[in-house]
């Protein structure tokens, strides 16, 4: 474990992950794996949870074997209150191994939630809205999965890392890692055992987006790194040079993040999203949940949701927000190195809200580099705004040009993102289904517009700061990029503005 940057206090970032340690939390940062679990997940639990795993096996619509399972036939509720024991217990007999709670955590929020909703598929099968869920989890999920949760440092509900994602795949033959057609699901609701389903490759495309964060986390590191070092390095290669070759990095490989997300559309087919999507909703703000749930035999305060504690009940009245790709570590991480400002909005509140469902090394990883960032004055240095310091005077003006088409680069493989996410809501979700609100609680029309136009609005501003500064261009390229910002600032603005109508919802975009 090495400790990158000079900011103070700087962070401990892995570069040796040290797979076979059992005390240390799955999820960490490192410049090899980036924001994967640092081994590969857990997947074979030990035999005091075998019935556990013998119900999540026979829970999934489609089983491994191809039968219908447990959720096909509507059984689900019926045999966890007939077959599972409490299992808290034996979660205590293994509370110092680390890895193995978040498998276990990982197994009891499928489970959780696949027992919360389980009406509302059935309903959804049949063509009828999702009406309500269960709205009392068992104490026999409830503790065990709270249990995990405050072990692992988790929400004791499903989460993207810990649980859905990232925490939930194997390799078929260990010998070729982690290439894409080596990769299978651990757990699934409907069909995604088959590798070859649209849940299989919604999900298993995420892990391959996240294969590429390690270089973004050492480019990362690097940025604050060279920043942190312009006052006292004389040494060759310059603070500057070394910001540039900082920032291809992190260009680099959000080139390839974005390459893969692109294959989302032929590995998880728009039409057979939605028959899925059930069952990664969560509690907040979801009509499914209008009392929230209450968590049979939990009173701790490690499983306090918004709702808080009730006197009446036999447990917690509690409500999570549901599953949900933004809480994916890697653009919030660019977000935060290159200071990219968010509208003061009720959706940016939702925003700060999701940095709560990341593990939690996650959480405090960005937000070292986001106060490293705006203390050390990353952006003004960067791009020679007005006010920032004097430069040295080998600091050559086109090495400056080439940071600043290097910041809008980056600025546009984030706006490339997003503009992909709003397109995969529009395609999978608004076209196909009504409900008002996204997997994690956010409405669902206008909460992807309110971060993609304050990245793109953040492109128009610094490009009329720097883009012409001295009577110099950044390049035919910078210059495509903003000519393709200012009709997608447009298009956005026209999309949002007919999909509110027809919903009949309030919405604007700040563009």
């Amino acid at each position: 474990m090495g400790s990158l940057g000079h900011a103070n206090p700087s962070f401990p970032v892995l570069d040796d992950t040290r797979p076979d340690d059992r005390s240390l939390p799955a999820f960490m940062v490192s410049t090899t794996r980036g924001f994967l679990p640092r081994m590969d997940p857990i997947e074979t639990l030990p035999p005091d949870f075998d019935v556990l795993e013998s119900i999540l096996q026979r829970m999934p619509v489609k089983t491994l074997s191809g039968e219908p399972g447990l959720l096909a036939h509507g059984k689900l509720g019926e045999t966890v209150a007939k077959e599972l024991p409490d299992l808290t217990d034996a979660v205590e007999k293994y509370k110092d191994d680390l890895p193995l709670m978040n498998a276990l955590y990982r197994d009891y929020s499928f489970l959780a939630s696949a027992y919360l909703l389980e009406p509302c598929h059935e309903r959804f099968v049949r063509g009828e809205g999702y009406g309500l869920a269960r709205d009392v989890l068992p104490a026999n999920i409830a503790r065990p999965i709270a249990k995990c949760a405050a072990l692992c440092n988790f929400k004791p509900f499903m989460e993207y890392a810990g649980s859905y994602a990232l925490f939930n795949y194997r390799l078929a033959d260990p010998s070729q890692g982690l290439a894409s057609h080596n990769l299978r699901l651990i757990r699934a609701f409907e069909r995604g055992l088959d590798p070859a389903s649209s849940e299989a490759g919604f999900v298993l495309v995420h892990i391959e987006m996240v294969k590429h964060s390690g270089p973004l986390v050492a480019g990362a590191v690097a940025c604050i790194d060279a920043c942190s070092s312009r006052h006292h390095s004389s040494a060759a290669p310059s603070p500057r040079a070394r910001l540039n070759e900082a920032l291809r990095t992190v260009l680099g490989a959000l080139q390839k993040v974005n390459a893969t997300m692109e294959t989302m559309w032929s590995r998880s087919r728009p039409t057979e999203y939605t028959s899925f999507r059930t069952f990664i909703f969560g509690i907040t703000s979801q009509s499914m949940f209008p009392r929230g749930v209450l968590y049979e035999g939990v009173f701790s305060s490690d499983s306090e949701g918004e709702s808080g504690k009730s006197g009446n009940e036999n447990g917690q009245r509690v409500s999570f927000r549901g599953e949900s790709g933004a809480n994916d570590s890697m653009i919030p991480l660019v977000d935060n190195l290159l200071t990219v400002p968010m509208p003061d909005t009720p959706l940016t509140e939702i925003l700060r809200d999701f940095r709560s469902y990341r593990p939690g090394e996650h959480r405090r990883f960005l937000e070292w580099v986001g106060r490293a960032a705006e203390e050390g004055g990353l952006k003004s240095w960067a791009l020679g705004l007005e006010g920032s310091e004097e430069e040295n005077e080998d600091d050559h003006q086109d090495e400056k040009r080439e940071t600043r088409a290097l910041w809008i680069k980056v600025l546009d493989q984030v706006r490339d993102f997003r503009w992909r996410h709003w397109c995969f809501a529009r395609e999978y979700i608004l076209k196909r289904t009504s409900h008002p609100t996204a997997t994690g609680g956010s409405p669902i029309v206008t909460w992807l517009p309110n971060q993609l136009a304050a990245v793109m609005d953040e492109m128009t501003r610094l490009y009329g700061a720097v883009g012409e500064k001295e009577g110099e261009g950044l390049g035919s390229e910078v210059e495509a990029i903003m000519d393709l910002v200012g009709r997608q600032r447009e298009m956005l603005r026209k999309e949002v503005r007919k999909f509110c109508e027809e919903r009949g919802v309030e919405g604007a975009v700040p563009v």
